[in-house]
């Protein structure tokens, strides 16, 4: 393939590559719901920058419509909107008591709920009755089996529908749902899991990805092993036809626990109380088990999927994601909407990376999500989608993951779809939601973000806690968000939770990414805080560094470790992954140190460059840049990686081999 199919044009930060089309804002769902306040609260905005502003400082006015627009329904109301607005500590809706899953399964019709596909199987589509039936017959199997309000129903189990029916099931009836993804290991699945101590288990035996077979009953033996707190393993025949529970201790088949026939009887529950335990990622230390409300979850989803995504009944939503990451959490919020989500299972580069976008065609996606080094490898394999697919239908992008490079944006318009609404988006697991994202009234610059999210009082801090404007900052959050944590799990105290966010600005969260909000209102990530690159005193988000490298047309992939810390220089160490069995040659080295002089600074030209075969990412698929740094600067391994955590532990071979020369 040319260099101009793998290598997006150079386009400057900030370019003007898209506008609403005529049309578009007077049917977006942000402009109904700004019409709506006008007729029944006599507020009138103007632009969206004037919504944004009241939903950031009259919260109770804010979110109590959020309620009333889209119709909460509960069985007893709320006394108030938010009691006291102090970070952490902050209560939203209290007296409330509704439930996630009624909300979830309020249309009972013969319309489609879920597509799913898979590599074991083809595209296949539940209606909403139909969902309904299953979440309905599965609770009521966990109920006679002793699950109650507050047990803890854990999941070992891919993005299949019974994922879906299991988790809807476990909320309508109170129970606290977590879960990861098979591909971890044993070891890390139980660091997770032993914190919480479910009582229930639900697994597959197995599951296929890249063409390949990954049998999984051993470690579900041995997870079962080391969870003492479990009473009942539910097993998913999903690689194989028949449960195989011979060798599992009080394990029942998938279709034992299905109780055929009756109607779901909805548990209503305070509005803080848990509906599931998210983890952090978990590369060091303990994972953070991060708790997260019925009616926190319930009100932001609404609000940012309506509001900021645009879903509307009849879209079909898909976000390639894995159930151990936050945005399955989200993807299946699309159902609060009457939306259908189209769940996958498999590796997205297989047969080839035209994979997912192939699947879109099939399912007649609308929204399409998936992640920034995603979107990376489609250019670099010349992938071109709107020519080789069906993409009539799409007509949003979603990207998240990792900041995504202005030359990326502009592959999209010119490789995928030139009138698509390309919605960069930041946010995490700890709120389980973007705070920065998208806006159907607004115009899409390359490399940023549109627009801070209705109701997230996000800014810019500069060292000593002052606002900036087109300035890097940290990215803090100044007022509370029903999502944020109610706490983490088995933090007596509140100690940890305070650690983790309130530390180093006293009542405002601190996030840990490096972000610049500009005059206009858009904003640029520019990665995490504690991986940054320090040469000098100048201050680099790795985001800039990797789009210089990743414009090389050798470099499949990158990673850039800093190893100075406490202000104190360190080496700057660029780690290549580089295609057509091309050598790390001085010619390559030079090049590449040119274009980095050239582009950034002198100051942020590598010390050493080392070829690798793979870079080091989570399940997730995230760049490992905190871990590998830690284990560079020569902290124990054990204590810097959990290998469980990672998508390719192999990678880390050469990162070990090095941090012993170091």
């Amino acid at each position: 393939m040319g260099s101009f199919e793998t290598t997006p044009r150079p386009i400057d930060e900030g370019a003007l590559l898209w506008e609403p089309p005529d049309g578009a804002a007077s049917s977006a769902n942000v402009t109904a719901y700004m019409r709506w306040l006008r007729e029944t609260r006599d507020l009138n905005f103007d632009t969206y920058q004037e919504l944004w502003r009241w939903s950031t400082t009259d919260l109770d006015a804010f979110w109590g419509s959020i309620w009333d627009y889209f119709d909460v329904r509960a069985r007893s109301p709320y006394d108030a909107v938010l009691d006291g607005g102090a970070m952490p500590g902050a209560v939203w809706f209290p007296g409330a008591r509704l439930n996630y899953a009624e909300h979830a399964l309020r249309r009972r019709s013969g319309g489609v709920a879920v597509v799913s596909s898979s590599e074991l199987r083809p595209v296949a589509h539940l209606t909403h009755a139909d969902l309904y039936r299953r979440v309905a017959g599965f609770a009521e199997g966990l109920k006679r089996r002793g699950v109650r309000r507050g047990d803890r129903v854990a999941a070992y189990m891919p993005n299949i529908p019974e994922t879906l029916v299991a988790f809807l099931a476990a909320a309508s009836i109170g129970a606290v749902w977590s879960a990861c993804s098979p591909e971890f290991g044993a070891r890390s699945v139980v660091e997770r899991f032993q914190q919480i101590e479910p009582t229930v288990l639900v697994a597959v035996d197995g599951y296929r990805y890249g063409g390949r077979d990954f049998d999984r009953i051993g470690e579900v033996a041995a997870i079962q092993e080391q969870l003492t707190s479990l009473k009942v393993t539910v097993l998913v025949p999903y690689l194989h036809q028949e449960a195989r529970t011979s060798g599992l201790n009080n394990a029942a088949p998938w279709s034992d626990v299905n109780v055929a026939g009756g109607d779901a009887a909805f548990e209503p529950v305070p509005f803080d109380h848990p509906l599931w335990v998210l983890y952090s990622s978990g590369t060091t230390g303990l994972p953070k088990p991060i708790v997260q409300g019925h009616g926190g979850i319930l009100l932001e989803h609404l609000k940012y999927l309506s509001l900021h995504g645009d879903l509307k009944p009849g879209d079909r939503f898909f976000w390639f994601t894995t159930t151990g990451w936050m945005m399955w959490n989200l993807l299946i919020g699309g159902l609060l909407l009457g939306t259908t989500v189209v769940l996958f299972d498999g590796d997205p580069g297989h047969p080839d990376m035209g994979a997912l976008w192939r699947l879109a065609e099939e399912t007649g996606v609308t929204y399409f999500g998936a992640s920034a080094p995603y979107i990376q490898a489609c250019i670099k394999a010349g992938v071109r989608p709107g020519e080789q697919f069906g993409l009539g239908r799409v007509r949003s992008i979603g990207s998240t993951g990792a900041p995504l490079s202005p030359e990326a944006f502009r592959w999209v318009y010119d490789r995928v779809k030139a009138d698509v609404h390309l919605g960069s988006i930041s946010g995490g697991t700890d709120l389980c939601t973007a705070f920065v994202g998208s806006c159907p009234l607004l115009p899409v610059h390359a490399g940023e973000i549109q627009c801070l999210c209705l109701g997230a009082s996000v800014e810019a801090y500069g060292p000593v806690g002052q606002p900036l404007t087109e300035e890097v900052g940290e990215l803090v959050i100044t007022k509370p968000l029903p999502s944020m944590p109610l706490r983490l799990w088995n933090d007596p105290g509140g100690r940890r939770y305070r650690e983790s966010y309130f530390e180093t600005y006293p009542g405002v969260w601190r996030h840990g990414d490096w972000i610049k909000v500009t005059e206009r209102g858009s904003c640029v990530i520019y990665g995490r805080s504690d991986s940054t690159l320090n040469r000098g005193g100048v201050r680099m988000g790795t985001s800039d560094f990797y789009r210089v490298v990743d414009d090389v047309e050798e470099v499949l992939d990158s990673l850039v470790i800093d190893t100075g810390h406490a202000g104190m220089d360190g080496r700057l160490i660029l780690f290549l992954v580089l295609g057509n069995a091309r050598a790390l040659d001085d010619d390559l080295r030079e090049r590449i140190a040119a274009k980095l002089r050239r582009e950034l600074s002198p100051r942020h030209v590598p010390n050493e460059m080392h070829a690798v075969p793979d870079i080091p990412k989570t399940i997730n698929g995230k760049k490992m840049e905190v871990p590998i740094k830690r284990i560079l600067s020569g902290e124990p391994v054990a204590a810097s990686i959990s290998k469980d955590a990672m998508s390719n532990p192999e990678s880390l071979q050469p990162f070990l081999d090095l941090a012993e020369q170091l």
